[in-house]
């Protein structure tokens, strides 16, 4: 079974051709980032716009890769959400509008959930199995999430501030390095000594709830400390008292702090779940600093999807549509609409 995936929920356009739930035959993927890099972040307006600019060639280009026509797809899947109201609605009207025109079924996928599946794009036996543990990690979302089988979930916890990414991001911003946050902070932090500043540990209420904004602030008055300054001093001009030793001493503990988050609520859910696998996904995952921390503290290995699929892209929801298709859970291509806000 051949499906194309759709994925518009932020600043990508993204294509793919996944077949049976785990070959991948293309993933294309347009990125309007480098416009976004002016304002530290991406604006939902542009992002929007660029989607529709892309849209026809990314899916036109996805099924040239995979060799195939619309005789040979069986099936659409799109995210209809979370994510930018904007940005979903180019999806979501363009798979609508595919589904109809060439009459295949089509499938709407959650696109938290799908961050997990990326993981199922490897070779059937080496898929991971149930029950499965997943941290997911991104710009927008952090959760751990214990799934019983394909859709049959719970959520551990989740962040009650800012995801990591974010966090991420706004360290990198409070730094003056570019965005997005995680690369620039985490190649800057390979020069700087991890265990210079003492940066705290959330302190949760919720077991296996995640915080960031108290790290955040650590980081703000690290920052101003250093330069002799005190909490009035405002974070914007932060970048240019700072020495490159400096920053590069601050992100390296800000990196390691915010990834033993990650890493030790991971580890506590494993002890008292004993899942078959453990799954980490979304666009942190390709942290090398999580992926080290994660293999040096957890039991078993964890799997990490493919550098190219951490990042959203079409691929992660071609291979949910397919599942979703195996549960007969098809969607009536006339009536679908975005849910910017859904969750897990």
């Amino acid at each position: 079974m051949k499906v194309l995936g759709i994925e518009t929920s932020c600043d990508e356009t993204a294509a793919a051709v996944v077949e049976d739930g785990h070959k991948l035959l293309s993933n294309v993927v347009a990125s309007s980032v480098d416009l976004h890099m002016a304002y530290g972040g991406v604006v939902p307006e542009i992002a929007a716009r660029s989607h529709i600019e892309a849209i026809n060639p990314v899916i036109r280009q996805a099924l040239k890769e995979a060799s195939c026509n619309w005789s040979n797809i069986d099936a659409v899947a799109v995210t209809y959400g979370p994510g930018l109201g904007g940005s979903l609605l180019v999806g979501v009207l363009t798979a609508r509008t595919l589904a109809i025109i060439h009459q295949k079924p089509l499938y709407a996928v959650n696109h938290v959930q799908a961050h997990a599946y990326a993981a199922f794009v490897t070779e059937v036996d080496e898929q991971p199995e149930f029950p499965l543990l997943a941290l997911i990690v991104s710009g927008g979302h952090t959760q751990l999430v214990l799934f019983k089988d394909h859709f049959n979930y719970q959520v551990l916890g989740r962040t009650s501030d800012d995801a990591a990414g974010e966090a991420f991001d706004k360290v990198a911003k409070m730094l003056g390095l570019p965005y997005p946050g995680g690369p620039s902070v985490e190649k800057l932090a390979e020069k700087g000594n991890p265990n210079k500043h003492k940066f705290p540990k959330a302190k949760m209420s919720d077991k296996y709830g995640f915080s960031y904004s108290g790290l955040k602030t650590a980081v703000l008055r690290a920052a101003q400390s250093a330069i002799g300054e005190d909490y009035n001093f405002p974070s914007h001009k932060l970048a240019d008292k700072l020495t490159n030793a400096q920053k590069a001493d601050i992100a390296a503990s800000f990196s390691r702090v915010a990834i033993e988050m990650l890493v030790d609520k991971t580890v506590l859910a494993h002890e008292q779940f004993a899942p078959k696998s453990v799954v980490v996904a979304g666009g942190v995952s390709a942290s090398p600093e999580l992926r080290q921390q994660m293999d040096a503290k957890l039991p078993i290995k964890a799997y990490f999807p493919d550098i190219k699929l951490c990042t959203d892209n079409g691929a992660m929801i071609a291979v949910t549509g397919y599942f979703l298709a195996r549960k007969g859970q098809k969607v009536n291509p006339k009536k679908l609409d975005t849910v910017p806000s859904l969750s897990m």
